[in-house]
């Protein structure tokens, strides 16, 4: 089972961006989904997002790309709950009903296992609050890394940049406790 890491943020706790460039949480993104967590009970999340006409697919309508993006955004979250570093390994979506835009998407998030290195989580996206129609929902498998993956993976100037950004430093040390 899950346990929620004893200096997790407390519930209800505002998460922030793990990184200000992200499509899916950060500030530096005009056309990105400036999604925002908070933590829950246990090793759960809410979030939501405002879906933008930058955001549509078909006239009018949430692309499902975007709502994909979303569910992988709230579930990635869940790892300041763990204390860890994860990326997605598998996303599993089913699109439930379409999601106008202008429709604020509520997120809810948990971890439902965790076994060695993965982490399996759970998500569902409601229109117009927590209790609206279901939209969106989803099953994943994350993998947890050490930090050299993205040192090793991204592109170095971003590296860089992110590495001089005294938040995003922060960030990355909150994240050391765990070996």
């Amino acid at each position: 089972m899950p346990v929620r890491h004893p200096e997790a943020p407390a519930p209800g706790e505002l998460l922030g961006a793990h990184y200000g460039q992200c499509f899916g949480c950060g500030e530096g993104q005009p056309h990105g989904l400036h999604l925002e967590s908070r933590a829950g009970e246990g090793v759960s999340l809410t979030a939501e997002f405002t879906v933008r006409s930058a955001h549509q697919g078909a006239p009018g309508l949430a692309h499902g790309g975007v709502l994909a993006s979303a569910l992988d955004e709230s579930l990635g979250s869940l790892t300041w709950l763990l204390r860890t570093i994860a990326v997605t390994g598998r996303l599993e979506t089913d699109f439930v009903r379409p999601v106008p835009v202008g429709a604020v998407l509520h997120l809810q998030a948990e971890v439902t296992a965790v076994a060695g290195r993965k982490i399996y989580a759970t998500a569902k996206g409601r229109i117009g609050g927590p209790d609206g129609p279901l939209a969106v929902r989803a099953d994943a498998l994350f993998i947890e890394v050490k930090v050299d993956h993205f040192i090793d993976h991204g592109r170095q100037e971003e590296i860089r940049a992110a590495m001089d950004d005294p938040d995003q430093a922060r960030r990355a040390r909150a994240f050391e406790v765990n070996p």
